[in-house]
């Protein structure tokens, strides 16, 4: 009889153990607040019913002096929709002005950083990416066919919080261009980007992003990406602040179309807007 009462015990005891180490488990949060780093995708995703409306935006360069307003009377401009259907799982559509892009992406969360009942250093997520050149053929002769029209990116982004105020974040990626420059180059892009943030105060925060791009794949014309960032978080919408020496505003245009020197004055200033609507879920 006593066997079968520490049996039942057993039995109804092993649950709540499990239901322990899922509250033991700490996790880390905002480790980069919304889901960009700058332009570029962060590990971050949103939660499920959630939809995140972002408004991004980019002026000329500076060095074009005071007759473009120093970039001012210029504009590159995405709009874009992210939605939440599972906290790990994110998708997304967008269109740019820029070469009049479509663009769509798949966003997966594999771990989240934890302590606790586990311990997991880091947070990994994924992004595959697809964008459309939608711009008109000027070239009767050479049409372009919609396949050369398409791009593809994919990430693996790996990130860590050290503390509440350091976060970094590697994120190789593999680009697929179906239509290049020249007969000589890869339609594959290899690159590795690195991204951080520091939190400065409460609502405040610094962001940069860099994408190594391999050599001997691009013209010599391209360069690297790098772009520096203010976040200020209002409560309602995050506003972010920012200068980059590439024009482009999703993966594709970014990593392998960037042409701007930061040491000429080949600098865009830029803004991005985000606001997150709560679609599921919430009592009106």
């Amino acid at each position: 009889m006593k066997r079968i009462i520490n049996s039942l015990c057993l039995l109804f005891l092993f649950p709540l153990a499990n239901v322990a180490q899922e509250v033991n488990a700490v996790y880390a949060e905002n480790t980069f607040e919304n889901t960009r780093v700058v332009v570029g995708h962060s590990i971050e995703t949103l939660q499920e019913g959630d939809l995140d409306f972002l408004i991004s935006h980019k002026f000329g360069r500076v060095n074009q002096g005071a007759y473009e307003f120093f970039g001012l009377d210029q504009a590159i401009i995405r709009l874009g929709f992210d939605y939440g259907i599972k906290q790990w799982l994110n998708v997304g559509v967008g269109r740019s002005s820029l070469n009049k892009m479509l663009d769509g992406f798949i966003k997966v969360k594999f771990l989240q950083q934890q302590t606790g009942a586990k311990n997991i250093p880091v947070s990994i997520t994924g992004i595959s990416t697809i964008a459309y050149n939608t711009l008109k053929n000027f070239n009767e002769l050479e049409p372009l066919v919609w396949q050369n029209r398409l791009s593809y990116c994919h990430q693996i982004m790996v990130a860590r919080q050290f503390n509440e105020r350091l976060s970094i974040q590697v994120a190789p990626s593999l680009c697929h261009y179906n239509l290049v420059d020249t007969r000589q180059l890869s339609n594959d892009v290899f690159s590795v980007g690195i991204a951080g943030k520091y939190q400065l105060l409460k609502a405040m925060a610094f962001k940069f992003e860099y994408i190594y791009t391999f050599e001997n794949q691009l013209l010599d014309s391209r360069t690297n990406s790098l772009a520096l960032g203010f976040d200020f978080d209002t409560g309602s919408h995050v506003f972010q602040t920012h200068l980059s020496n590439s024009g482009g505003l999703i993966e594709s245009a970014f990593i392998g179309d960037t042409t701007g020197k930061w040491l000429k004055g080949d600098v865009h200033l830029g803004f991005t807007i985000s606001r997150v609507f709560r679609l599921k879920g919430r009592r009106y």
